[in-house]
């Protein structure tokens, strides 16, 4: 059994890693952090985890960490990690971080929509972990960058149609709808019950943090620039997200061509689901799990590709994802510890 630790083990996402986690048959959860929660037992602070997870909560010290876990995973909020890293890369011990600190090979990009990086030097070491796209790389990568929720549905179903060169990149516009967990467990004001119940906004439109990490990605595999506009929006439901794409096709592409460009990309990866003509995506089927299902309508009328992906922002968003690239990066089979059904309600 390969021996893991969680950082920030009592986050939302940190404690849907170690719900995935517990029951994964290769490796064994070794220790647990938690600034808040130091001393505490995890059972106590997630009930649901009771007879499960029996680890007591300790407080963050590198060295005691690297002792216990030959991996580690960071859920914490962005800038920490960058502070720590280097520790755990400086004693061999592998990350995968699910904050920002190191999606960006580019300090000047990453600084440019977050804050100034304590660690510029580990940049170009970094792997960013969008699991089907960078498998190979993951795979030898001792420091991952788990991708952002939003950037997670809107490549996914992007990349393999703008690396055919089937798609006008000048036109892409996608509008992404996310449950309150992505907002984290920290209290804040816009994410109280009588903020989110009843209502549904758009919010920081056009100018989400996330919008340069699809445009760094994007650019890369079109081999040009390529600039996104990026509208989010909170619904009123605990987790999941839908993310609509427009964009039109380059002349002459046919539905027909882009389900076979999808198929081609995805039909060996187990959580990628294509959905059948005349199915669209919706995120009650994919809750709780690590699929991304992905539905497209080429509009004649209009010429516009519409595509459509749901993903549950916790899983294939989060942690899910994190798991998937601790798979790929052990050697392991990617699927491990993840073929949990969706929910069926």
């Amino acid at each position: 059994m390969i021996r893991v630790g969680i950082v920030g083990a009592t986050g939302y996402a940190g404690a849907e890693l170690v719900r995935i986690l517990s029951g994964h048959p290769q490796v064994a959860l070794s220790v647990l952090t938690s600034r808040q929660f130091a001393g505490a037992k995890f059972e106590e602070i997630y009930p649901a985890m009771a007879g499960r997870v029996k680890l007591t909560c300790e407080k963050l010290v590198v060295e005691a960490v690297c002792d216990k876990a030959e991996l580690v995973f960071l859920a914490l909020p962005h800038q920490l990690p960058m502070t720590i890293v280097p520790e755990f890369v400086g004693r061999n011990v592998r990350v995968v971080d699910l904050s920002a600190d190191f999606r960006f090979n580019d300090p000047a990009v990453y600084e440019s929509v977050y804050q100034p990086h304590s660690a510029r030097d580990l940049l170009d070491r970094a792997v960013y972990g969008l699991s089907e796209v960078y498998f190979e790389a993951i795979r030898s990568a001792i420091l991952v960058g788990n991708p952002g929720c939003y950037p997670t549905s809107v490549l996914l179903p992007l990349i393999p149609l703008v690396k055919a060169g089937f798609l006008e990149l000048n036109t892409l516009i996608a509008d992404s709808k996310s449950g309150v967990s992505g907002a984290g467990r920290s209290l804040a004001l816009t994410s109280h019950f009588c903020e989110v119940n009843e209502s549904f906004k758009a919010y920081k439109v056009a100018s989400h943090r996330h919008n340069a990490e699809m445009d760094v990605i994007l650019s890369r595999e079109a081999e040009q620039a390529v600039q996104l506009t990026f509208v989010p929006h909170l619904i009123p439901m605990s987790r999941g997200m839908l993310t609509t794409i427009y964009v039109t096709p380059i002349k002459g592409v046919q539905a027909e061509d882009i389900r076979n460009c999808l198929t081609a990309a995805y039909s060996d990866q187990p959580f990628i689901r294509l959905c059948a003509s005349g199915r669209v995506p919706d995120t009650l089927h994919v809750k709780g799990s690590n699929y991304c299902d992905i539905g497209f309508k080429l509009d004649k009328r209009t010429n516009r590709l519409i595509l459509i992906s749901a993903i549950d922002n916790l899983v294939k968003g989060a942690a899910g994802q994190a798991v998937q690239n601790m798979n790929i990066m052990l050697g392991i089979d990617q699927a491990s510890g993840l073929l949990q059904v969706p929910y069926p309600l």
